[in-house]
């Protein structure tokens, strides 16, 4: 185990498995256990996710896994989550685990960290953006997600406790635990569960990338990379949320094109949301075998 020291003074628990080219993953390693497992596999989420990415990558690479959403949800850094501020934690871990040189993995709002890590390191040998568009990326939209939901938690500081994020807003609601089937639940209903803390730090990262312009930066990123969503997804938030569109495949299969003739390798994930092309089942046949044949000594 080793222990990384971030921006804000805070650490993180760094695990270490396997041998080979340093792949970092930005994954909870201990599987979720009892009840909250049940409703999570019901919601279509794997409780070991993590665990079943590195068992899956750990025989051909060095794998560095650390949770670093759940740590940014457990201590919160409300002022200073910016993009820079990531893009020096990731550094403290690999610096942590003895990785010079490494390839990053992450989905969904971990994937556009690893785009803003891309532009300020040369120590990447690979990047995987998995679940947000590396190009035509929906800054806007997030930000008015994340402002709408920080309102929500200020309004009821009193009832926000602590929560599992929703996949493509680390501060939009969680799938709730309320027994109900995933496609009767209400979701304009559904209750904010996470604190004005927590949903602050994600406004201070969508703001700091207001008018962050993704095409203009393609040329800094130097190293083999690699982006893939699922063909269906796409989020339409409720009345409260301000009826947004967050579109993540849009971009991906629209200017596919344009991004292959950036450098970068396309996957779509025919008809799965957000959740979905997640699962180890989906990634791991398309991470493995990209990572083995673009990194040295894969």
């Amino acid at each position: 185990m080793h222990e990384a020291k971030l921006h804000d003074g805070s650490t993180i628990e760094v695990e270490v498995h396997g041998s080979g080219p340093a792949v970092l993953l930005p994954v909870n390693p201990r599987p979720v256990e009892g009840p909250r497992a049940d409703e999570m596999r019901k919601w279509g989420v794997d409780p070991a996710l993590g665990r079943s990415l590195i068992d899956g990558l750990r025989d051909a690479f060095r794998v560095v896994a650390f949770d670093y959403e759940g740590h940014v949800l457990s201590t919160p850094k409300p002022d200073t989550l910016t993009p820079a501020a990531i893009a020096g934690d990731l550094l403290a871990v690999a610096d942590a685990a003895g990785a010079g040189r490494f390839a990053y993995y992450g989905y969904s709002w971990l994937a556009l960290s690893g785009l803003q890590l891309a532009i300020r390191t040369d120590r990447l040998s690979a990047l995987v953006m998995g679940g947000f568009p590396p190009i035509g990326g929906p800054y806007a939209e997030m930000l008015s997600v994340t402002v709408a939901t920080h309102e929500l938690a200020k309004a009821a500081p009193d009832t926000a406790t602590p929560g599992t994020p929703d996949a493509a807003a680390p501060d939009a609601p969680s799938a709730p635990a309320t027994g109900e089937e995933p496609d009767s639940y209400d979701w304009s209903s559904a209750e904010v569960t996470v604190s004005e803390p927590q949903t602050r730090q994600f406004v201070t990262l969508y703001q700091a990338l207001r008018g962050f312009d993704d095409l203009a930066v393609q040329e800094r990123v130097r190293c083999p990379r690699l982006c893939f969503a699922g063909s269906a997804d796409e989020i339409v938030y409720g009345e409260r949320w301000g009826d947004v569109r967050v579109d993540i495949a849009g971009p991906i299969v629209s200017r596919r094109a344009e991004l292959e003739s950036l450098g970068w390798d396309v996957r779509v994930l025919d008809g799965l949301d957000h959740t979905q092309a997640m699962q180890a089942a989906q990634v791991l046949p398309i991470l493995r075998p990209w990572l083995v044949s673009r990194v040295d000594g894969g």
